[in-house]
Protein backbone atom coordinates (compact mmCIF):
# COMPACT_ATOMS: atom_id res chain seq x y z
CA UNK A 1 0.00 0.00 0.00
CA UNK A 2 1.20 3.53 -0.75
CA UNK A 3 1.35 6.02 2.18
CA UNK A 4 -0.99 8.99 2.24
CA UNK A 5 0.57 12.19 0.91
CA UNK A 6 2.63 14.22 3.38
CA UNK A 7 5.10 17.10 3.44
CA UNK A 8 8.70 16.43 4.40
CA UNK A 9 11.24 18.44 6.38
CA UNK A 10 14.86 17.57 7.28
CA UNK A 11 16.17 20.07 9.84
CA UNK A 12 19.88 20.17 10.70
CA UNK A 13 19.54 21.03 14.39
CA UNK A 14 17.47 19.93 17.36
CA UNK A 15 16.23 23.51 17.74
CA UNK A 16 14.90 23.58 14.18
CA UNK A 17 13.27 20.18 14.63
CA UNK A 18 11.54 21.36 17.81
CA UNK A 19 10.36 24.51 16.04
CA UNK A 20 8.86 22.39 13.27
CA UNK A 21 7.12 20.20 15.82
CA UNK A 22 5.69 23.27 17.53
CA UNK A 23 4.49 24.68 14.20
CA UNK A 24 2.77 21.53 12.95
CA UNK A 25 1.57 20.09 16.26
CA UNK A 26 -0.49 16.90 16.10
CA UNK A 27 -0.14 16.76 12.32
CA UNK A 28 3.62 16.11 12.50
CA UNK A 29 5.49 12.84 12.95
CA UNK A 30 9.17 12.35 13.75
CA UNK A 31 11.16 9.87 11.67
CA UNK A 32 14.54 8.52 12.76
CA UNK A 33 15.76 5.41 10.91
CA UNK A 34 12.25 4.75 9.63
CA UNK A 35 12.26 1.01 10.33
CA UNK A 36 9.18 1.31 12.55
CA UNK A 37 7.42 4.34 11.07
CA UNK A 38 7.57 3.51 7.36
CA UNK A 39 5.57 0.25 7.65
CA UNK A 40 2.98 2.14 9.69
CA UNK A 41 2.71 4.82 7.01
CA UNK A 42 2.50 2.25 4.22
CA UNK A 43 -0.38 0.49 5.98
CA UNK A 44 -1.98 3.92 6.58
CA UNK A 45 -2.24 3.28 10.29
CA UNK A 46 -0.97 6.83 10.66
CA UNK A 47 -1.30 9.64 8.14
CA UNK A 48 0.64 12.73 9.28
CA UNK A 49 0.61 15.90 7.19
CA UNK A 50 4.29 16.55 7.97
CA UNK A 51 7.17 14.12 8.49
CA UNK A 52 10.20 15.59 10.27
CA UNK A 53 13.37 13.65 9.49
CA UNK A 54 16.12 13.77 12.15
CA UNK A 55 18.67 12.13 9.87
CA UNK A 56 20.64 15.33 9.16
CA UNK A 57 21.15 16.29 12.81
CA UNK A 58 24.73 15.17 13.33
CA UNK A 59 24.73 16.13 17.02
CA UNK A 60 22.37 13.21 17.68
CA UNK A 61 24.86 10.59 16.47
CA UNK A 62 27.73 8.81 18.16
CA UNK A 63 28.84 7.17 21.40
CA UNK A 64 30.97 9.01 23.94
CA UNK A 65 32.55 8.36 27.33
CA UNK A 66 31.12 10.50 30.12
CA UNK A 67 32.91 9.43 33.28
CA UNK A 68 30.79 6.86 35.07
CA UNK A 69 28.55 6.39 32.04
CA UNK A 70 28.56 6.16 28.28
CA UNK A 71 26.22 8.34 26.24
CA UNK A 72 24.60 7.14 23.02
CA UNK A 73 23.07 9.69 20.65
CA UNK A 74 19.49 8.88 19.77
CA UNK A 75 20.24 8.78 16.01
CA UNK A 76 23.16 6.38 16.36
CA UNK A 77 22.50 3.37 14.16
CA UNK A 78 22.25 -0.12 15.61
CA UNK A 79 25.31 -1.03 13.54
CA UNK A 80 27.38 1.72 15.15
CA UNK A 81 26.18 0.72 18.61
CA UNK A 82 27.01 -2.90 17.89
CA UNK A 83 30.56 -2.10 16.74
CA UNK A 84 31.31 0.49 19.44
CA UNK A 85 34.25 -0.48 21.67
CA UNK A 86 32.82 1.74 24.43
CA UNK A 87 29.50 -0.11 24.42
CA UNK A 88 31.20 -3.49 24.29
CA UNK A 89 33.47 -2.65 27.24
CA UNK A 90 31.02 -0.85 29.51
CA UNK A 91 27.53 -2.08 28.51
CA UNK A 92 28.10 -5.46 26.92
CA UNK A 93 24.49 -6.54 27.25
CA UNK A 94 23.53 -3.93 24.66
CA UNK A 95 26.15 -5.29 22.24
CA UNK A 96 24.68 -8.76 22.70
CA UNK A 97 21.09 -7.58 22.23
CA UNK A 98 21.67 -5.39 19.19
CA UNK A 99 23.52 -8.30 17.54
CA UNK A 100 20.22 -10.23 17.73
CA UNK A 101 18.13 -7.37 16.36
CA UNK A 102 16.64 -8.09 12.93
CA UNK A 103 19.21 -8.31 10.11
CA UNK A 104 22.25 -6.35 8.95
CA UNK A 105 20.29 -4.11 6.59
CA UNK A 106 17.94 -2.98 9.34
CA UNK A 107 20.83 -2.52 11.77
CA UNK A 108 22.45 -0.12 9.28
CA UNK A 109 19.27 1.97 8.98
CA UNK A 110 17.48 1.64 12.31
CA UNK A 111 18.53 3.82 15.23
CA UNK A 112 19.04 3.09 18.91
CA UNK A 113 16.88 6.01 20.05
CA UNK A 114 14.22 5.35 17.45
CA UNK A 115 13.74 1.78 18.63
CA UNK A 116 13.50 2.89 22.26
CA UNK A 117 11.08 5.73 21.46
CA UNK A 118 8.87 3.33 19.46
CA UNK A 119 8.50 1.30 22.68
CA UNK A 120 7.39 -1.96 21.14
CA UNK A 121 7.26 -4.42 24.08
CA UNK A 122 8.71 -7.04 21.70
CA UNK A 123 11.58 -4.73 20.72
CA UNK A 124 15.07 -5.87 21.61
CA UNK A 125 16.48 -2.60 23.03
CA UNK A 126 14.08 -1.84 25.87
CA UNK A 127 14.96 -4.66 28.27
CA UNK A 128 18.75 -4.07 28.16
CA UNK A 129 18.32 -0.32 28.63
CA UNK A 130 15.98 -0.92 31.56
CA UNK A 131 18.25 -3.53 33.14
CA UNK A 132 21.23 -1.18 33.00
CA UNK A 133 19.32 1.73 34.53
CA UNK A 134 19.65 3.97 31.47
CA UNK A 135 18.62 7.61 31.69
CA UNK A 136 16.92 9.31 28.73
CA UNK A 137 17.52 12.95 27.77
CA UNK A 138 14.48 14.58 26.18
CA UNK A 139 14.48 18.02 24.56
CA UNK A 140 11.48 20.32 24.32
CA UNK A 141 10.68 23.99 23.83
CA UNK A 142 11.25 24.58 27.55
CA UNK A 143 14.70 22.97 27.58
CA UNK A 144 15.90 19.45 28.34
CA UNK A 145 14.89 16.99 31.02
CA UNK A 146 16.03 13.52 32.02
CA UNK A 147 13.86 10.48 32.63
CA UNK A 148 15.09 7.20 34.16
CA UNK A 149 14.33 4.03 32.25
CA UNK A 150 12.00 2.93 35.06
CA UNK A 151 9.72 5.88 34.15
CA UNK A 152 10.39 6.13 30.42
CA UNK A 153 8.28 3.18 29.22
CA UNK A 154 4.73 4.20 30.09
CA UNK A 155 2.56 1.71 28.20
CA UNK A 156 2.08 -0.15 24.94
CA UNK A 157 3.99 1.88 22.31
CA UNK A 158 3.96 4.78 24.76
CA UNK A 159 6.84 6.59 26.43
CA UNK A 160 7.44 9.68 28.53
CA UNK A 161 8.31 11.68 25.40
CA UNK A 162 5.74 14.44 24.91
CA UNK A 163 4.21 15.26 21.53
CA UNK A 164 6.35 18.40 21.32
CA UNK A 165 9.57 16.72 22.48
CA UNK A 166 12.47 14.77 20.97
CA UNK A 167 14.65 12.06 22.50
CA UNK A 168 18.24 13.26 22.06
CA UNK A 169 20.50 10.81 23.92
CA UNK A 170 20.62 7.84 26.27
CA UNK A 171 23.02 7.80 29.22
CA UNK A 172 24.00 4.28 30.30
CA UNK A 173 25.79 3.68 33.62
CA UNK A 174 28.98 1.70 33.13
CA UNK A 175 28.89 -1.99 34.00
CA UNK A 176 32.53 -2.59 33.21
CA UNK A 177 33.67 -6.15 33.76
CA UNK A 178 30.16 -7.55 34.12
CA UNK A 179 29.30 -10.67 32.16
CA UNK A 180 26.37 -10.32 29.78
CA UNK A 181 24.08 -12.31 27.51
CA UNK A 182 20.84 -11.78 25.58
CA UNK A 183 18.79 -14.95 25.18
CA UNK A 184 16.08 -14.63 22.54
CA UNK A 185 13.46 -17.20 21.53
CA UNK A 186 11.99 -17.05 18.01
CA UNK A 187 10.39 -19.58 15.70
CA UNK A 188 12.02 -18.15 12.57
CA UNK A 189 15.17 -16.06 12.22
CA UNK A 190 14.77 -12.26 12.47
CA UNK A 191 11.29 -12.60 13.99
CA UNK A 192 10.25 -10.37 16.86
CA UNK A 193 11.11 -12.28 20.06
CA UNK A 194 8.36 -14.38 21.51
CA UNK A 195 10.26 -13.86 24.77
CA UNK A 196 13.79 -12.62 25.37
CA UNK A 197 15.93 -12.05 28.45
CA UNK A 198 18.75 -9.53 28.93
CA UNK A 199 21.05 -10.57 31.77
CA UNK A 200 24.21 -8.95 33.07
CA UNK A 201 25.94 -10.12 36.25
CA UNK A 202 29.05 -9.48 38.30
CA UNK A 203 30.78 -12.60 39.55
CA UNK A 204 33.47 -12.81 42.27
CA UNK A 205 35.16 -16.14 43.04
CA UNK A 206 32.34 -18.12 41.49
CA UNK A 207 29.57 -16.24 43.32
CA UNK A 208 27.13 -13.78 41.77
CA UNK A 209 27.42 -10.52 43.70
CA UNK A 210 25.18 -8.30 41.53
CA UNK A 211 22.66 -8.97 38.78
CA UNK A 212 20.45 -7.03 36.38
CA UNK A 213 17.80 -8.85 34.35
CA UNK A 214 15.39 -7.37 31.81
CA UNK A 215 12.46 -9.13 30.11
CA UNK A 216 11.24 -8.61 26.53
CA UNK A 217 7.61 -9.21 25.50
CA UNK A 218 6.43 -10.18 28.97
CA UNK A 219 4.00 -7.28 29.34
CA UNK A 220 2.99 -3.97 27.74
CA UNK A 221 6.46 -2.57 28.43
CA UNK A 222 9.95 -3.96 29.03
CA UNK A 223 10.22 -5.28 32.58
CA UNK A 224 12.88 -5.72 35.25
CA UNK A 225 12.93 -9.18 36.83
CA UNK A 226 13.66 -7.80 40.28
CA UNK A 227 12.78 -11.02 42.10
CA UNK A 228 15.39 -12.84 40.02
CA UNK A 229 17.98 -10.13 40.62
CA UNK A 230 17.53 -10.30 44.39
CA UNK A 231 17.59 -14.09 44.45
CA UNK A 232 20.79 -14.25 42.38
CA UNK A 233 22.86 -12.23 44.84
CA UNK A 234 25.03 -14.70 46.72
CA UNK A 235 24.12 -17.61 44.43
CA UNK A 236 26.78 -19.83 42.93
CA UNK A 237 27.38 -19.15 39.24
CA UNK A 238 26.36 -22.72 38.38
CA UNK A 239 23.25 -24.30 36.92
CA UNK A 240 22.11 -25.51 40.34
CA UNK A 241 22.84 -22.13 41.89
CA UNK A 242 20.90 -20.20 39.24
CA UNK A 243 17.90 -22.49 38.72
CA UNK A 244 15.86 -21.41 41.77
CA UNK A 245 16.35 -17.71 41.09
CA UNK A 246 15.47 -18.07 37.39
CA UNK A 247 12.17 -19.74 38.32
CA UNK A 248 11.03 -16.33 39.66
CA UNK A 249 11.32 -14.68 36.23
CA UNK A 250 7.58 -14.54 35.53
CA UNK A 251 6.65 -12.97 38.87
CA UNK A 252 4.75 -9.72 38.32
CA UNK A 253 4.51 -10.15 34.54
CA UNK A 254 1.48 -10.10 32.27
CA UNK A 255 2.61 -11.56 28.93
CA UNK A 256 0.29 -11.52 25.91
CA UNK A 257 -1.38 -14.51 24.32
CA UNK A 258 -1.21 -14.73 20.53
CA UNK A 259 -0.52 -17.16 17.69
CA UNK A 260 3.06 -17.62 18.89
CA UNK A 261 2.00 -18.81 22.33
CA UNK A 262 -0.30 -18.11 25.23
CA UNK A 263 0.55 -16.28 28.43
CA UNK A 264 1.44 -19.42 30.41
CA UNK A 265 3.76 -20.59 27.65
CA UNK A 266 5.61 -17.28 27.77
CA UNK A 267 5.90 -17.47 31.55
CA UNK A 268 7.49 -20.89 31.23
CA UNK A 269 9.83 -19.60 28.53
CA UNK A 270 10.86 -16.66 30.72
CA UNK A 271 12.16 -19.00 33.40
CA UNK A 272 14.03 -21.21 30.94
CA UNK A 273 15.58 -18.28 29.05
CA UNK A 274 16.51 -16.48 32.26
CA UNK A 275 18.43 -19.50 33.49
CA UNK A 276 20.27 -19.79 30.19
CA UNK A 277 21.01 -16.06 29.96
CA UNK A 278 22.31 -15.77 33.51
CA UNK A 279 24.50 -18.86 33.16
CA UNK A 280 26.04 -17.60 29.93
CA UNK A 281 26.52 -14.14 31.39
CA UNK A 282 28.25 -15.69 34.40
CA UNK A 283 30.45 -17.80 32.16
CA UNK A 284 28.81 -21.02 33.31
Amino acid sequence: MIPAQFDYLAPTSVEDALAALAEHGDEAKIIAGGQSLLPVLRMRLNAPEMVIDLGKIESLRGVRDDGDAIVVGAMTTHHDVRTSDLVREHAAIITHAVSELADEQIRHRGTFGGALAHADPAGDMGAPALALGAVFTIAGSGGTRTVPASEFFVGLFETAIGEDEILTEIRIPKHTGWGAHYEKFVRIKHQWPIVAVAATVRVDDGTITEARVGLTNMGNTPLRATAVEEALVGAAATEDGVREAAAKAAEGTNPPSDLNGDSDYRKHLAGVLTRRAVLKAAGG
